[in-house]
């Protein structure tokens, strides 16, 4: 499926995002080198001829592959006039407002490489809208599934906007059907305007065979704010791009991101805040856990612009390894560039505590149980910052399948 039938704009925006992808450079994740993945291609593949399961589940907004399978709001949603559509439907019914900030304010499409790639290749997006002044009480559930029942291209958007003086909570799940070996390309852009705030889980849960590019930004307003809580449980290759830039006085971006590695994959993220206005508060906690031979990357950044007085910026990147042959990074950066600020950064990698192991054990605990609990005690500092029980939850029964499946190996 493409985009088709939109508006004259969106035509010369994408023609503008294709020629600018042939000459700019890729992006760059410190000390994690993913060239060789290809994700700057785009398979040939065969008429797509696959049924849409009907067991996707009754979240609010169901996607598989480029289709939109449904969108039920709330009655309650409905009323208060929050607006969810299909990128196709919202180019027509809503043309000002998505030609007004897709990839005009949070991500420039000409950023890199992959951003002008996503936009021009784009053949799925989502358009979240919350009024001014409304405020959701439920958690908007978007369930998004990977169609990899067949060679497929995936070039997905999501935009969300929060309008001045509202608030939402969205839960943001990305799964995988199928093991054929694809690409998944999805950027999706959170616009905090004045006084809004918005609470944003993402869980991901892509396939082995999938090598996926995410990218997550952030772009607040005055006083606006922005909770982040994402779990990064993908089993293949990973590259993503966790992103808030706090543009408005007194605005605040809460950053939790909880990441496992395991089998032989490879993953970096790169966590960034970027205090460009007075007054704003960016705080980045990061914990990951890396099994067998795999690879995690922590690439924390906080940056503090010139003017920018009375910000703070504060990130703690830790990586936990249970395997020799396992590699980890947590590397902290700060660039400052204003005097009257607070900043700090903490950071480490290291190997289960044996002594912790000792007493468990030695309390007739089984080895593969003793680390898990383990596990569980050194993510718990981030997992108590979820929203929502049930979310935490959620996350840590996740963590729980995936660890068992490691460790019994």
């Amino acid at each position: 499926m493409t985009i088709k039938q939109v508006p004259d704009w969106f035509t010369k925006r994408q023609a503008a995002a294709a020629k600018a992808a042939a000459s700019l450079p890729m992006p760059t994740f410190e000390r994690f080198d993913f060239h060789r993945w290809a994700l700057d291609t785009v398979a040939e593949v065969p008429a797509d001829t696959t049924a849409v399961p009907t067991d996707l589940g009754d979240q609010n907004v169901v996607t598989f592959g480029d289709q939109t399978v449904h969108v039920q709001l709330s009655a309650a949603m409905q009323a208060q006039g929050v607006i969810v559509e299909d990128l196709q439907t919202a180019l027509t019914a809503h043309s000002d407002l998505v030609e007004k900030y897709l990839m005009t304010t949070a991500v420039k499409y000409d950023e890199d490489r992959l951003t002008a790639f996503n936009l021009a290749h784009l053949n799925h997006g989502l358009l979240i809208y919350v009024p001014a002044n409304v405020q959701v009480d439920e958690t908007l559930q978007v369930l998004m599934v990977q169609n990899s029942l067949t060679t497929t291209n995936y070039f997905g958007h999501v935009l969300v906007i929060a309008d001045r003086s509202s608030s939402v909570k969205i839960l943001q799940q990305l799964e995988t059907r199928g093991d054929q070996a694809n690409h998944f390309h999805l950027i999706t852009e959170v616009l905090a305007l004045e006084n809004s705030h918005i609470e944003f889980t993402g869980l991901d849960l892509l396939h082995q065979n999938t090598t996926a590019y995410l990218n997550r930004r952030g772009y607040l307003a005055d006083d606006a704010k922005i909770d982040w809580a994402l779990g990064v449980f993908n089993n293949g290759q990973t590259i993503a791009d966790f992103d808030s830039d706090l543009r408005g006085k007194g605005s605040d971006s809460e950053v939790n991101v909880v990441a496992l590695s395991g089998g032989k994959q490879r993953q970096c993220i790169d966590t960034r805040v970027t205090n460009f206005a007075p007054h704003s508060t960016g705080n980045i906690a990061q914990r990951g856990v890396i099994l067998g031979s795999s690879e995690l990357v922590f690439n924390g950044i906080g940056q503090i612009i010139k003017g920018a007085h009375g910000a703070r910026a504060n990130q703690e990147n830790r990586v936990l390894m249970l395997s020799d042959k396992a590699h980890g990074d947590a590397n902290p950066i700060l660039l400052i560039d204003e005097n009257d600020v607070l900043a700090g950064h903490a950071a480490s990698v290291g190997r289960v505590d044996e002594h912790q192991m000792y007493y468990l054990m030695s309390r007739g605990i089984s080895k593969p149980v003793a680390q898990r609990l383990v596990i569980r005690g050194f993510l718990g500092d981030v997992l108590v910052k979820l929203p929502s029980e049930q979310l935490r939850d959620r996350m840590i029964a996740v963590i729980e399948g995936k660890l068992k499946n490691e460790l019994a190996n």
